[in-house]
């Protein structure tokens, strides 16, 4: 997949596409009818947009709908394959997370974790 846009005056095929927009964790996003959710989600600049389970960011990875490496909340419905759904004006989409969450401290697994512990430095043992 590419993420650009062929500017309608450099078109060789003569496409006239219909742009529609679509509202993704609130910030909107241009595409044209028959893109799909992720087309419209590169174009706009996400190359991620789903935390795997370790806190890595996940976007298209097989473009195809085998992997589901690109999952997405829709209308409400959530884990549609964004490369497999077309996007429709209007739509409302959100981003997923598969992150750990509810660790223990000191337990590896999850960026914000893993965040915490960087800035909070040795411990020390001290108020035990």
């Amino acid at each position: 997949m590419s993420p650009r846009l062929v500017p309608v005056e450099s078109d060789s095929t003569g496409r006239r596409d219909r742009p529609l927009r679509i509202t993704v964790d609130g910030e909107p996003a241009d595409g044209v009818e028959g893109q799909t959710v992720a087309g419209v989600l590169l174009v706009s600049g996400r190359l991620a947009w789903r935390e795997g389970p370790s806190g890595a960011g996940r976007g298209v990875f097989c473009g195809i709908g085998v992997c589901f490496d690109c999952l997405v909340t829709v209308n409400g419905d959530r884990d549609v394959r964004a490369c497999r759904r077309r996007a429709v004006d209007g739509d409302v989409v959100h981003t997923q997370s598969r992150a750990r969450t509810g660790l223990c401290p000191g337990t590896p697994g999850t960026q914000a974790a893993s965040r915490a512990e960087a800035q909070a430095g040795p411990q020390t043992g001290e108020g035990e």
